[in-house]
């Protein structure tokens, strides 16, 4: 799959391309976002790029190495297994791509899954041989937030020094996923959640929240609102936003397919039972408000505090 294939990236899509044809490829990347925004799929996109068309001295080919068909992508869902391939799938024929996921334990094959040090330690071997096709391997850790014990650690000491030609992927939930100086060492390519899930889980927390504050008063907020960075509190106050319209139209009994949630139509309709319409609008312009401000480096905890506080003193 071209990278351009990929949907509903386009920033992460861009960005990888300027590094492609620009020759400014770094040597690890943090593919960070949720699950199901397209973080693996984009990761084989990208390693094929690197492997087919781009040349260890960063020229571009004329042509790709191999076949072009080196890369495939299943037809079903690809079966961890241990080691640093899916050598049991169709996800890759190429002997220079190695993808890294958590596999339960031998002794348990029910056991959680993780990526202990023998894995990576297999990592740092294949490492320092040879590419077999052209001048790059590719490693891609899938679920990376799943290393255990002494990998994070190892996995450290890999990143910072690198074999020539090596380029790393990590897939993350988030960047506080891994240990702070790992994440450091990466090039971080943001994947925004698919729209329709997207709004659906931002409902899910607004309300959250919400109901959490109602119930615990400020303690409960300020515990759930701890740590909360920037692009966090957008995302909660974005929430907050989509839960007043969705109560609004709630409210009006609209059908539940135009919420943001259709599975959550009959939590709403109890929820706005406590609210008027004067309220919700009240709602949503705290939320535009609090938009506006976070622009200006305001306090992004102290924001969604806010926010929710002005919410709640308006609800029944």
């Amino acid at each position: 799959m071209a990278l351009e294939a990929i949907r509903d990236q386009p920033r992460a899509v861009e960005l990888l391309r300027r590094a492609l044809d620009g020759a400014r490829v770094a040597h690890a990347y943090a593919f960070v976002g949720a699950p199901g925004s397209g973080r693996m799929t984009t990761a084989l996109a990208f390693a094929e790029e690197l492997l087919s068309e781009e040349l260890s001295t960063g020229r571009r080919s004329t042509g790709r190495v191999g076949s072009d068909n080196l890369l495939e992508q299943p037809t079903h869902a690809p079966t961890r297994v241990s080691g640093p391939r899916y050598n049991n799938t169709a996800v890759s024929t190429h002997p220079d791509l190695h993808v890294l996921a958590p596999t339960p334990p031998e002794s348990n094959p029910k056991g959680a899954r993780t990526i202990r040090i023998g894995a990576i330690r297999e990592l740092e071997r294949r490492a320092a041989l040879r590419p077999v096709l052209g001048g790059r391997r590719v490693f891609i850790l899938d679920e990376a937030e799943r290393m255990t014990g002494e990998a994070p650690e190892a996995f450290l000491k890999f990143l910072e020094e690198p074999p020539p030609g090596t380029v790393v992927v990590l897939v993350l939930p988030g960047v506080r996923a891994v240990p702070a100086t790992v994440i450091s060492r990466c090039q971080i390519v943001r994947f925004r959640a698919r729209q329709s899930s997207r709004a659906a889980d931002a409902v899910g927390e607004a309300l959250a929240l919400l109901q959490a504050a109602r119930a615990e008063g400020a303690p409960g907020l300020f515990r759930r609102t701890d740590r909360v960075d920037r692009d966090r509190a957008e995302a909660l106050v974005d929430g907050c936003w989509l839960l007043c319209r969705d109560l609004l139209l709630a409210r009006a009994g609209a059908p539940a397919a135009l919420l943001s949630d259709a599975g959550r139509a009959a939590e709403l309709a109890t929820e706005a039972e406590r609210w008027t319409d004067e309220d919700l609008l009240a709602g949503i312009e705290a939320c535009r408000h609090a938009r506006e401000t976070l622009i200006n480096n305001v306090t992004p905890r102290l924001t969604v505090e806010t926010v929710v506080s002005r919410m709640l003193a308006r609800a029944a």
